[in-house]
């Protein structure tokens, strides 16, 4: 036997260990691919006729003509209702028939841009587009290690470098989950500053003080330098997005009022988000909620614009079921479900984006119940037409805590709906004609030349779930999804690299929260 015959098992293992390896290599360069947002191609599912849904807005004109809403503790926007014709009288408004939907249809956007420090990354929210962010505002955490217990800054940071890293979350968040360890008056720095440093994704700002809001603002504008001034408009780009809920029923107060006025007026995004609980904050009926989250929407939109006309709104909307028994809060039952379809078809009508849905569930674990309930949420979603879904990932509890784990299996189904809102591949490959010429009768598509140039990318493949034999998954430990999630999160925090931050706009932001946290005391309250 010569040289070369001995030399040629190895070298087809060396080829073929290339193979592998190139492949292993494109297969990164694709999951490592950016795309920056969903833009369906599916059709969207109504659950209303045109009579159904001109009812639904013939009865939010009557709350709002009849009942009204009340704007608390902000002279302000009570002299601007007053100056558009509404009647005044206290801190309730009564508006006439027509006028909150005329002022948002008059100047608001149909569908804009939320600029990200990375242009690659910047969302379209609106139109045919889907943005997915992770969950918000959750006070606690919970992973299989350490169990249930009060989130900390590490816990945020974590949240958003898995979130980074995560490709099928196109949007960074606000208040992934609440940083308890920091004083109350300065951890908004801290959150906001978190999700500049340790992603390049678009982000969310702190709407729980105008001040706070402000100092969102000057962080953005610092982080985005010249380019935070669009040279076309003469006004600044929208480069963050924020939730203004209302106190529902029919009430906002100052703090959400305020911190909606320093964004709108410098043209950054505001969702408008009734808060409901249906049967305790609005009626038991999917019609009387949807109504009622209607009007105030409406109402909130329209104090938008006269704010600032032409800034960028979103019709929100998040309302769960409630046991009639205990009065605690459920989730993925229909009726939810049902008000998503609904709210989403009135927002097209309006003519604004639509804010819904996500992954939610009232289990306290990462566990069946979860995945049912949080698949009855996320489907609605997708399927109704929602634009800027947060809660997507992560959500346990009736959103009082972050799960680790959760957020792993949440970016997976995620994932999946890419797949599903993408529709149908009708190119001469998706059609696949030459392959059933070429099997023909009798035989597999496993080996033709098809199924080879497409085998990779021919399905969804999770990254977390198991299809091996019983035998292989006793091999390897007999470890369910929960398990499987906890170690694909450790995996990817030790993975993370954080995107260039260019070292002057990183000092300048920093100084900034460094003088602003000196100038008032400590505060937990």
């Amino acid at each position: 036997m010569n040289d070369t015959t001995q030399d040629a098992p190895a070298a087809r293992t060396r080829r073929g260990a290339g193979a592998r390896e190139a492949k292993r290599a494109a297969r990164s360069a694709r999951v490592g691919q950016i795309v920056p947002y969903i833009t369906r191609k599916i059709p969207r599912f109504e659950v209303l006729d045109e009579e159904g849904l001109q009812t639904i807005e013939r009865n939010a004109d009557t709350i709002l003509e009849e009942t009204g809403i009340d704007f608390r503790d902000d002279p302000e926007a009570l002299a601007l209702f007053r100056a558009a014709g509404a009647d005044v009288r206290g801190e309730r408004v009564r508006f006439p028939r027509g006028m909150c939907r005329s002022l948002v249809q008059a100047s608001a956007p149909r569908e804009f841009v939320q600029h990200a420090r990375n242009p690659a990354r910047s969302v379209l929210i609106g139109g045919n587009s889907t943005v997915f962010a992770p969950a918000y505002g959750s006070p606690f955490v919970r992973d299989l290690d350490r169990g249930r217990r009060y989130a900390t800054i590490e816990d945020f940071r974590n949240f958003v470098k898995l979130t980074y890293a995560a490709s099928s979350l196109h949007h960074s968040g606000g208040t992934i989950c609440e940083p308890v360890d920091l004083p109350v008056n300065k951890r908004h720095f801290d959150m906001v500053y978190s999700h500049m440093k340790y992603s390049d994704k678009p982000f969310m700002g702190s709407v729980t003080h105008p001040d706070r809001a402000a100092d969102t603002v000057e962080m953005t504008r610092l982080l985005f330098g010249d380019d935070f001034m669009d040279p076309l408009t003469g006004k600044p780009k929208t480069c963050v997005i924020n939730l203004i809920n209302a106190n529902s029923p029919m009430t906002f107060d100052e703090t959400m009022l305020g911190a909606a006025k320093v964004y709108a007026r410098s043209n950054q995004a505001t969702i408008i988000t009734p808060f409901i609980l249906a049967g305790a904050m609005s009626p038991v009926t999917v019609a009387g909620t949807a109504a009622q989250t209607l009007a105030e929407a409406l109402a909130g939109m329209a104090f938008v614009q006269l704010v600032n006309p032409g800034a960028p709104v979103v019709l929100g909307s998040f309302a769960s079921s409630m046991s009639m028994q205990s009065g605690a809060p459920t989730f993925g039952t229909p009726e939810p479900a049902l008000v998503l379809y609904v709210m989403a078809a009135l927002a097209r009508r309006l003519g604004v984006p639509f804010r819904s849905g996500g992954a939610l569930c009232g289990s306290k674990i990462a566990d069946a119940q979860a995945a049912f309930e949080s698949a009855n949420t996320m489907l609605p979603t997708c399927l109704g037409g929602v634009n800027f879904v947060l809660h997507t990932a992560g959500w346990l509890e009736g959103g009082l805590a972050m799960g680790y784990e959760k957020f792993i299996m949440d970016a997976d189904q995620a994932g999946m709906m890419h797949t599903l809102l993408a529709g149908v591949d009708l190119s001469e490959n998706g059609q696949a004609m030459d392959a059933i010429r070429e099997v023909g009768p009798g035989k597999h598509f496993l080996g033709c030349s098809h199924t080879h140039a497409n085998f990779e990318n021919a399905f969804y493949r999770s990254a977390i779930t198991d299809n091996n034999s019983f035998e292989q998954w006793e091999a390897e430990g007999s470890r369910d999804l929960a398990s499987r999630a906890n170690a694909q999160w450790k995996k990817q925090l030790a993975e993370y690299q954080a995107p260039d931050l260019d070292p002057a706009t990183d000092e300048a932001i920093r100084d900034y929260m460094d003088r602003r946290k000196a100038s008032f005391a400590d505060s937990n309250v």
